[in-house]
This record gives structure tokens, sequence and C-alpha cells, in this order.
């Protein structure tokens, strides 16, 4: 029998990057793996090397159908903050675009309304929540990978799931 289908979610980062892979079967959603792409290269340039290796390796493991992608955004007061990280989302939709993966991007806010029903939940609330929706024994650790998985449940919830 083979998974219904793959979707891997994806929490960029430069120094830490959070990934997660749910295969679907039937409606019901099965952890297969979580991590981080950790890089500690001195350079933007290396750094946006190891995140596009990192995530490249993920999608030759488990050829997901879609990357679910935390939407870029910025608060006023630190924009460079936003630009950093636009880096680290091109190097990941590049690895998506070379396998010919749809990239789709959700707001953090979504994310953690649909996750915990509220658009501003903590990062231990988000860690509770993937704990809870995939019957995992302890809190996803790091919190990136948390957002990962939550990413990934969101395109989930939002694309696939059965209406209750």
């Amino acid at each position: 029998m083979t998974a219904e289908k793959i979707i891997l979610g994806v929490d960029p980062g430069l120094h830490t990057t959070g990934y997660g892979v749910l295969e679907i079967r039937s409606g019901k959603v099965r952890l297969l793996e979580a991590g981080i792409v950790r890089s500690s290269a001195k350079t933007l340039a290396l750094r946006i090397r190891d995140i596009y290796q990192g995530i490249a390796e993920v999608i030759d493991a488990f050829h997901p159908e879609v990357l679910s992608l935390e939407d870029l955004y910025s608060l006023y007061e630190r924009p460079k903050t936003a630009i950093l990280m636009g880096h680290a989302r091109g190097a990941i939709c590049l690895a998506a675009a070379l396998a010919d993966i749809p990239v789709i991007p959700y707001a953090a806010t979504k994310i953690k309304k649909i996750l915990t029903g509220n658009g501003r939940a903590p990062k231990d609330q988000m860690q509770r929540a993937i704990q809870m929706e995939l019957h995992l024994d302890t809190y996803p650790d790091p919190p990136d990978v948390a957002d990962a998985l939550a990413i990934a449940l969101c395109h989930y919830y939002s694309t696939l799931a059965d209406p209750v």
C-alpha cells in the first residue's frame, strides 16, 4: 500500500531550519521524520548552501508531493531579519523547484490559529499542540521542529483533511 500524500513542512532559519515529514494515508496522519538542518558556516553563502543541501537530502529521501513553508513577514523594527530569512527561504524554494515540488506558503498567524485556535500562540503552546496532534511521547524539540510539523499539519488541515 502506498502513501496517499507526503507533506514536507519547513521552518526556515539561517542557523537552524526545522523540517517535518508527514504521511497521509486513509485520512490518518503519521510522522515519518522530523529534525533540523543546522549550519555553523561563517559566511551567508555557505549557510545558504548548507540549507539547500539539507533540504534537498530530505526531499530525495521522502519524495514529498508538496513543501509547505512559513510565509515571509517582517516587523518594522527588524527588517534585516526578513531579508536574512528570505535567503533561507530562497535556498528551500530552490531545492523544491529543482525536484518539481510545489511550495505552498502559510502565514505564521494562520498556522498557529489552525493548530491552537490562537494566532499568537507562544512556542510552548505550539509544541504541546504538535505533541497532542501527532501522539508524541514528548514535545518536539527544538521548537523549529514543532514549527515545521505545524506548517505541514496546517497544509493538511487547509487542503486535504475531510471537513468535519
